[in-house]
């Protein structure tokens, strides 16, 4: 049977238009369209949410820590328990390694640990703590910590990208330009031996929201990126002995309260601590929490279209009292979970401790039950 013409060009055109619609879902594999392109290291973003650092790997101030036994399987059990997903495990690899004690002792500990979150389903972050580098260092110290995280790379290849993640240094100090260019050779490090593995990038000035909002993103397309969230300082950190004279006025409540704002102790006269005193009746509030992650943040999430973590927020449980550190953390949390930032609480069993105590679910005051929104 012959074909006109006419009939022949709609048969071309209906031909090529099943062969476009056909295409796209080819094309949008190979080069991604949209937000939709990372929408799984969001997914792997939001594992992380609800999270604990346990912070036993880096007390270098104790004695022997690395054979402590006090985190056992009763304790991931109570994390379980209460609702927590996620695990950060802050590391103190420079500290051994200047100790002269073997990676593989350190790597059977963090095991111990992974092997716990597995059990319970928890996701897990090995967190390169308590580093060296320095501005006058960086050409020689950031190949050692590329050859220390290609050892605990090859170490963990075979565990799932999907729970076992890597933050390659915590809490930078040192500037900018040179923390970007440490910070692009370390992640390159780690991909000569792990392609898959999703890493965590803070940026410098102690894991800084400020920093963050000037800091241009690596090219590397599986990075999330970590902040700290200690805002007001002057509350969450009031009477810290390592912070110094800064620090020194104590018996801060939160929210800024007139009537119970303590007198400036002289000490602190004359440093930042004086200013933030002053700073205070308009910090000391969950609105100023959500407006400062929302003027800088929220635009950069929305910028380079990257997932953000909040890897570590919570009060120096010293000298704030405990109805105001229950209102600080369920802040903090409604703030993030409100800017859909994940979260994740420093720490579970010392000086920033969510217990009144050795952690139990009996020492979980009711205040901070409710603020971390637990229920039997």
């Amino acid at each position: 049977m012959r074909l006109c013409k006419y009939t022949i060009k709609i048969l071309i055109f209906l031909i090529l238009f099943q062969l476009l619609h056909i295409s796209q879902p080819i094309q949008a594999k190979t080069r991604p369209w949209g937000k939709t392109s990372r929408a799984w290291l969001f997914k792997r973003a939001a594992s992380l949410d609800n999270g604990m650092n346990i912070s036993w790997l880096e007390q270098t101030w104790k004695r022997d820590f690395l054979n402590d036994s006090t985190i056992t399987d009763a304790d991931f059990m109570l994390l379980k328990k209460l609702g927590f997903k996620s695990i950060r495990l802050p590391v103190a690899f420079k500290y051994f390694e200047n100790k002269g004690i073997p990676l593989n002792d350190v790597l059977l500990r963090i095991t111990d640990v992974l092997k716990e979150c597995k059990k319970y389903n928890m996701t897990l972050i090995i967190d390169y703590h308590a580093g060296e580098l320095k501005n006058d260092n960086y050409l020689t110290e950031t190949p050692k910590i590329i050859n220390l995280w290609q050892k605990v790379a090859k170490n963990y290849l075979n565990e799932s990208p999907d729970k076992l993640f890597f933050e390659i240094y915590n809490e930078p100090t040192i500037s900018d330009a040179i923390w970007k260019d440490a910070a692009y050779n370390i992640v390159e490090g780690i991909r000569k031996v792990d392609k898959k593995r999703t890493l965590l990038v803070g940026a410098s000035n102690y894991n800084s929201i400020y920093e963050l909002s000037r800091m241009v993103r690596l090219g590397d397309e599986n990075i999330i990126y970590s902040i700290h969230f200690y805002e007001p300082f002057f509350f969450t950190h009031q009477g810290a002995e390592w912070i110094g004279n800064q620090a020194s006025t104590v018996g801060v409540a939160f929210p800024y309260s007139v009537e119970n704002f303590p007198i400036l102790n002289p000490k602190t006269k004359n440093t930042w601590g004086e200013t933030n005193y002053y700073k205070y009746r308009n910090d000391g509030n969950e609105q100023s929490l959500t407006d400062k992650l929302r003027k800088y943040i929220s635009p950069w999430i929305e910028k380079y279209d990257v997932p953000v973590v909040c890897t570590e927020f919570g009060a120096y449980n010293k000298y704030a009292d405990l109805p105001s550190r229950c209102r600080y953390i369920k802040a903090a949390r409604k703030t993030l979970k409100t800017l859909k930032i994940p979260g994740m609480i420093w720490e579970y069993n010392d000086n920033f401790s969510i217990f009144d105590g050795k952690p139990s679910e009996v020492n979980l005051p009711d205040c901070m039950k409710e603020a971390i929104d637990y229920h039997k």
